[in-house]
């Protein structure tokens, strides 16, 4: 297994990306609610690992005087963040990074939110504490943290269900959208569910040990906001007691954001 993102893994993400993501809305629509900011308030965002851009537009279509820098290690992924960005003109920036270093950590200066899906988990365990503590130490006083990404169980019959579950979700997507069963059996195929096929590139970690590491670096009111087939939703907040936006409108502009081409 390689040991670095290439265009050919970006490739396959976006084949299987529509069912490999469990209730793939329904995530971004989370993330949404969470942000602790009003819907007219001025706020800058960072995405760890932007991929097709979908959780940057969500956030620009929701947050009007949002401003967002999209990070990813692989070009062809910047490329259609920026194509998908396009109608936000002015409001985004795009560049590159790897997550796996770390001399790109003063991007992140005077944020006010980090998000990231499906990124973190390349990291082990002193990268993840690593990166939290650079985020804590950079984010502004109303800052935030908000991870969705895939974390691994202490249990090994909680490990089967993960892998049972998010099997289950991905073969139901993949009839619902495309009325037959073609992804999926390609999502087996390439061994993508890392809950039977572990790999040395995907390195989740507990998610009790993430709570402990983000209440370590700094963070407050951390929790665990979603879970399902091994994907969870957590992290902290600095300060900030604002409440979101109401999951129904989020859960549109999410639907909205995902249609689009």
């Amino acid at each position: 297994m390689t040991t670095e993102w290439t265009q050919a893994d970006s490739d396959l993400y976006r084949q299987l990306s529509a069912i490999a993501v469990p209730a793939r809305a329904e995530q971004l629509a989370s993330l949404l609610t969470l942000i602790p900011f009003a819907e007219d308030d001025s706020f800058t965002v960072v995405e760890l690992a932007s991929g097709e851009g979908h959780l940057s537009a969500a956030i620009l279509e929701a947050f009007p005087n949002a401003h967002i820098l999209a990070l990813d290690f692989e070009s062809s992924m910047r490329e259609i963040t920026a194509t998908r960005l396009a109608a936000y003109a002015h409001r985004f920036d795009v560049k590159a990074f790897d997550i796996l270093q770390t001399d790109w950590f003063d991007l992140l200066v005077g944020a006010d939110l980090v998000v990231s899906s499906l990124c973190v988990h390349h990291l082990d365990d002193i990268g993840k504490q690593t990166l939290f503590a650079a985020i804590q130490a950079r984010l502004s006083d109303k800052g935030a943290l908000l991870i969705a990404d895939l974390v691994l169980p202490k249990n090994g019959c909680a490990q089967e269900l993960f892998a049972s579950t998010w099997d289950r979700m991905a073969e139901s997507a993949s009839i619902e959208t495309t009325l037959s069963r073609d992804i999926f059996q390609l999502f087996v195929q390439e061994q993508w569910n890392i809950y039977r096929y572990p790999d040395n590139f995907d390195k989740p970690s507990p998610i009790y040990e993430q709570l402990q590491w983000l209440d370590t670096a700094g963070f407050n009111m951390v929790d665990v906001f979603w879970l399902q087939a091994g994907h969870a939703i957590y992290g902290g907040y600095k300060n900030s007691q604002a409440r979101g936006l109401e999951f129904e409108n989020c859960l549109s502009i999410a639907q909205k954001v995902l249609k689009e081409v």
